[in-house]
């Protein structure tokens, strides 16, 4: 996704909140794809289609206004490249995660990269650490543990570890948002980053990769299409409406991911699990509505 400033309101605006709500939509449905995928593709190769595919609609945003190549060269490239890599590093990670987990949970433990960046902004930007955020922070790291619910075997614990590195990867592309100049386009941002993730994934194949089917490339196809066209609408729902009045509807994600999961492999999320995935989204909303101007978090 593309880094968002939010810009300060007094009011939600509706079209902003419906922007965002299909935007989460899209993102569900890219992580119900991928999950399909997953189940019998290398996540690199997974990840590498996603970004190939995602190419396209990527170069057909940046062509209206100001030419590429002007765009690029007046672009921080170091802090992208470091900031595509760690978000590169977050989707490999939770495509490579999803096989192990039911999708609502593995989503919602993926979301707990919000808190993450508490932990981490003050040794990474030097920022105060408040006692209401490490208090937040704490209590969704008790709902990350209540998802998770280790048992110690190798199975229940694979899963989880996968996707709580994509979180810290996630924190760390937020982190690195914060450092990147406030004068990149948002569109060239997602291009440079697709661009980016076809390059390295590319290289990887070499190391796994199964020829997939035609049907498998149309789905992945899909996931190209729908993870562009989710931070496409976000960015356009963030350039209308603080980032901290969206924030509660940032996670609908999770409530379609876990219906999909329902209805395509029959998975069903327990008491506790519901419990720690409340503390997770309750925990992180409480940091996004502090009043602050924050960018949000990309998938």
């Amino acid at each position: 996704m593309p880094p968002i400033t939010a810009v300060r309101t007094t009011a939600v605006p509706m079209r902003s909140v419906a922007l965002i709500l299909v935007s989460m939509f899209c993102f569900a449905l890219v992580d119900a794809l991928a999950k399909s995928v997953a189940l019998a593709y290398p996540a690199n190769e997974v990840t590498f289609f996603r970004m190939l595919f995602g190419l396209v609609p990527a170069v057909a945003m940046c062509l209206h206004g100001k030419p590429i190549v002007e765009r690029i060269r007046h672009m921080d490239v170091r802090g992208q490249t470091l900031r595509a890599l760690t978000l590169l590093g977050a989707s490999g990670l939770f495509f490579a995660g999803l096989p192990y987990m039911p999708l609502g949970e593995a989503v919602a433990i993926v979301y707990s990269e919000t808190l993450l960046v508490i932990v981490l902004a003050p040794l990474l930007l030097k920022e105060t650490l408040k006692l209401r955020d490490a208090l937040a922070a704490a209590a969704g790291f008790a709902g990350v543990l209540l998802v998770v619910r280790p048992d110690g075997s190798h199975s229940n614990w694979l899963g989880p570890v996968l996707l709580i590195a994509s979180a810290f990867f996630g924190a760390l592309s937020i982190i690195q948002i914060k450092r990147i100049r406030a004068t990149d386009d948002s569109r060239t941002t997602v291009l440079y980053f697709t661009a980016v993730g076809t390059i390295v994934t590319g290289a990887s194949l070499c190391f796994a990769w199964r020829t997939p089917s035609l049907q498998a490339l149309a789905v992945m196809a899909l996931l190209g299409g729908f993870g562009t066209a989710g931070q496409l609408l976000m960015t356009m729902a963030f350039r209308q409406a603080d980032a901290g009045a969206l924030a509660p509807y940032n996670y609908t994600s999770i409530v379609w991911a876990a219906l999909f999961g329902y209805v395509v492999w029959g998975e069903t999320i327990g008491g506790m699990a519901l419990l720690g995935i409340a503390l997770i989204v309750g925990s992180s909303i409480a940091v996004a509505m502090r009043g602050k101007q924050q960018e949000g978090p990309l998938v």
